[in-house]
């Protein structure tokens, strides 16, 4: 139940994003800003479920970034007016939106990521504490002469 209800709000949050910049500033209509934002937030939560456990928050984030830029630009050639460049709506878009997956991350890492996943192998604790060092002889030039 946390996938979803952390789906809808990353949703939620690119959606008024893209009303906000997309819509008031560069007119594109709702239903573009919808179907824009449907197609990012699908492929960034898929991303962030499957990549943010093993990255950190950072990462995450200048890779939403890098998604958001080249989706919002590649959407807006193929759907929006063909005689406007997007590039600019685009980055300030990503920009935004980068600032809102930071927080987002944060929440994914507490509220829906498992514990487990995320361990790195540093910090890997081992419960079963019977261990034995294994022996064995080196093959040196000094152990052929005995």
């Amino acid at each position: 139940m946390n996938y979803v209800t952390s789906f809808i709000l990353k949703f939620i949050m690119t959606t008024v994003i893209l009303w906000i910049i997309l819509g008031l500033f560069y007119d594109v209509s709702f239903l573009n800003i919808l179907l824009t934002s449907i197609i990012l937030s699908v492929i960034s939560y898929i991303a962030d479920v499957y990549i943010l456990p093993y990255v950190s928050n950072f990462w995450a984030t200048i890779a939403d970034f890098g998604l958001a830029f080249a989706g919002i630009w590649i959407i807006a050639e193929f759907f929006y007016a063909a005689n406007d460049s997007f590039a600019d709506a685009a980055l300030i878009s990503a920009i935004f939106i980068a600032v809102g997956e930071y927080f987002f991350h944060r929440y994914m890492k507490s509220q829906v990521i498992d514990d487990r996943v995320s361990t790195s192998p540093s910090t890997l604790n081992i419960s079963n504490k019977r261990m034995q060092t294994e022996f064995s002889s080196e093959l040196d030039d000094n152990n052929k002469d005995k």
